[in-house]
């Protein structure tokens, strides 16, 4: 049997950073060498296993009981976020961690300082994985595929352990939004499923973000800055202007817990005209969808004060907050917290700061609560992890196979 350890370092040593810019599905060719290797694997194991054209890998295992058990699916994505360079990973295992700062040795002078990060000394004593501090690591979610795959390597290898029907999904571009989009829940077969696609440990998650996309294209007119005045219109500072508009104390670096935010993310021109674009996040719908309206008659002033046709925008809603679909069948929630209780957790129910592949999941009829998968530092150089994490994930997810075959 291949460890933990072992599985997480070979799928992170894949490049399968996912592109924002592509149209094509997956939007990255790259992310199938790893979507592949994992239908093999699977196949390999005795558990019958897909990959179909739009780059979704979806297994399944018999139920091996006779009572009626509702067949329940665990799913992790394989692509990474394009925020940091994801070729070229040199994981560092430090064993037994001390509490001290952590070098990471391909950046002079660059270390994961507990000053910093204040949960490493939770895991002291621990085995950390980190970056070497040119790459992301890429737990999110590789952590949660090893997890998915640990787990069910346990399953076939003992056969007295009692399951009902078991999916088994990976997907690709979550980190772009665009993850579940072709996803065929009835062909997953699953009644109910859990994504593994968290943070620390205890984490469990059936809340997010509503969340839109806003891009607004400034249209200005440039003149000889000699002759400018009462002709030029600078687009770079209307765009300026716009943001302005824009409550100061809703940006992601002052919310925290239920508070939804604006968060400009991308401010690309010139003189001629300019390209703002912005994430608007709220848990609440009433209040997500005023944000929306706020954006646009942010838009409106601008079009009033320089003419028709300066902002125009397109804003396109991307996710919808999955309580309302998650809520109904809470018996899923509290199977998640028994089965952490079970190995020793206290669950730590909170509202996701984002959204996941369950959102979009759970909206399709498949109700898909999120659990930790052990990473921290997502998206970034100092992004690390804990084996004894990702063990104890793998462990949760036989606790709730076992809980529903009950």
């Amino acid at each position: 049997m291949e460890n933990i350890k072992d599985r997480f370092l070979r799928y992170v040593a894949v490049d399968t950073q996912s592109n924002e810019e592509s149209e094509s599905q997956p939007s990255s060719s790259k992310q199938l060498n790893l979507l592949k290797m994992l239908c093999d694997e699977l196949n390999a194991m005795g558990v019958t296993a897909t990959l179909d054209e739009w780059g979704y890998v979806m297994g399944s295992i018999p139920a091996n009981t006779d009572a009626p058990v509702p067949a329940v699916g665990f799913i992790a994505h394989v692509d990474t976020a394009p925020d940091a360079p994801g070729a070229g990973i040199k994981p560092q295992i430090i064993e037994n961690y001390d509490g001290s700062d952590i070098p990471l040795r391909g950046v002079e002078g660059m270390r994961l300082k507990p000053a910093d990060f204040p949960e490493l000394l939770e895991h002291k004593g621990e085995t950390i994985i980190t970056t070497d501090g040119t790459t992301l690591l890429g737990a999110d979610d590789k952590a949660g595929v090893a997890e998915i795959m640990d787990a069910v390597q346990y399953i076939v290898n003992h056969p007295e352990f009692k399951h009902g029907e078991i999916k088994i999904g990976f997907t690709p571009d979550e980190e772009i939004g665009r993850g579940v989009v072709k996803f065929d829940v009835q062909k997953f077969g699953a009644t109910y499923a859990y994504t593994m696609d968290g943070g620390e440990v205890g984490e469990l998650e059936f809340e997010n973000f509503n969340a839109a996309s806003a891009s607004i294209h400034i249209q200005g007119r440039n003149v000889h800055p000699g002759y400018a005045k009462g002709k030029m219109l600078n687009a770079i500072h209307i765009a300026q202007e716009l943001n302005s508009l824009l409550p100061v104390d809703q940006r992601p670096e002052y919310t925290d817990g239920y508070e939804g935010f604006f968060h400009l993310i991308s401010f690309k021109g010139a003189v001629e005209e300019c390209d703002i674009v912005y994430i608007i996040r709220d848990h609440d719908r009433a209040k997500f969808e005023k944000k929306k309206a706020q954006m646009m008659e942010c838009v409106d002033f601008i079009n009033q004060r320089y003419g028709e046709g300066t902002a125009k925008p397109t804003i396109k809603d991307q996710y919808y907050n999955m309580r309302e679909q998650v809520e109904p069948h809470y018996h899923i929630v509290e199977k998640a917290v028994k089965a952490m209780e079970m190995a020793g957790i206290k669950a730590n129910i909170k509202p996701i700061r984002g959204g996941t592949d369950g959102a979009n999941l759970s909206f399709k009829g498949l109700p898909c609560p999120n659990i930790f998968a052990g990473g921290q530092n997502f998206h970034g150089k100092y992004e690390w992890i804990p084996v004894e994490s990702m063990q104890k994930a793998s462990a949760v997810i036989l606790n709730i196979i076992s809980l529903f075959a009950e």
